[in-house]
């Protein structure tokens, strides 16, 4: 009897727990509502960056000798439909299920990459993966107008509120917040610039035009430069590089090595990564990212899109950690700077 009455019990504490989840999900709806934009369509309540729900915060540097990392997630949700029917080509910051997706990313990174640091990842109306399926780079141009917007608006945020400026920043992003990064790049002064130790373009593009708006962007030409640009998109071929992902990209580092030319490098004793000098891409030898599947037929076929931070997790984390200290030896007397 004892124990039919705790589940019993318990029974009532999840049914309290879901009504109670239910409810506040009702008062979040009606604080932040689904608005209808002529430019963008159906469009999610924007983001405030003075709410702390709106960040995902690590701080794992309690002797203050490490970088401030801001990372901008990838893509999590697809098209989604509202309460009225309508289709929405946005991920929703106020709901608490799309922020959890975002959150998963945002700790595995901290996990692998935030180790001496400390990371701000935001929230923010990341367009859906529907709209990358289009392959259509003016619907994806377009779209992402707001979501860039959200993520210049924390960057602001985040530039402001940082209580240490003798700290380097460390810009980081994957997939669409790779896209963010390099639009933060083009959009900053040049203050906010020198303080930049590096930024990470993990599987996304440079082109041309992006280095011609700005004079932000330089090419990572080794491990320890600062104030540059790192990027790469791997594949197993350079028949599947993704048009809409890497198609005209004018720069690649292979961060096995830190090498701009096609001297191949090993990765965990048998993979082999070596820059294409043509397309501008890894190709990945003996790996077969099985745990990649394929969304949408678009990324994950031949390319292997998901697999950017995660397959040389170790090389970058190292690397922040050199180029953090290398842009603190140029901005303050070594001899200062803790070995």
């Amino acid at each position: 009897m004892k124990r039919q009455h705790i589940i019993a019990a318990s029974a009532t504490a999840v049914t309290i727990i879901a009504v109670a989840a239910y409810l506040f999900t009702l008062q979040q709806q009606q604080k932040h509502p689904i608005t209808i934009s002529p430019e963008y369509g159906v469009v999610p309540s924007p983001p405030d960056y003075s709410d702390s729900l709106m960040w995902y915060v690590s701080r794992q540097d309690p002797k203050h000798l490490g970088a401030d990392i801001f990372y901008i997630v990838s893509t999590w949700e697809f098209d989604w439909t509202t309460e009225s029917g309508d289709t929405c080509h946005y991920a929703d910051v106020w709901n608490e299920r799309h922020r959890a997706h975002m959150a998963k990313e945002q700790a595995k990174i901290a996990a692998c990459l935030a180790q001496g640091n400390d990371l701000y990842a935001p929230y923010y109306r990341h367009i859906t993966l529907n709209t990358w399926a289009t392959q259509n780079p003016d619907t994806i141009r377009h779209r992402a107008q707001l979501a860039m917007s959200d993520v210049m608006e924390a960057f602001n945020h985040f530039i402001y509120t940082r209580p240490d400026h003798t700290r380097p920043i460390i810009l980081a992003g994957f997939s669409q917040g790779a896209m963010a990064v390099v639009e933060l790049l083009k959009h900053m002064d040049d203050h906010c610039y020198s303080e930049i130790a590096a930024a990470y373009v993990m599987g996304y593009k440079v082109t041309a035009a992006d280095t011609m708006a700005t004079t932000h962007i330089k090419a990572a030409r080794d491990s320890i430069d600062t104030g540059v640009t790192i990027c790469y998109n791997s594949v197993k071929d350079v028949k599947y590089t993704p048009a809409i992902i890497a198609d005209s990209c004018i720069m690649c580092i292979n961060p096995v090595n830190w090498r701009t030319d096609a001297t191949p490098a090993t990765l965990h004793d048998t993979i082999t990564v070596t820059i294409d000098p043509e397309y501008h891409v890894l190709v990945v030898n003996n790996y077969s990212a099985d745990e990649y599947k394929p969304i949408l037929g678009f990324v994950n076929v031949g390319d292997i899109h998901g697999c950017e931070p995660w397959l040389y997790s170790e090389s970058l984390a190292h690397n922040i950690k050199v180029r953090s200290l290398s842009w603190r030896q140029k901005n303050y007397d070594p001899h200062k700077v803790p070995k």
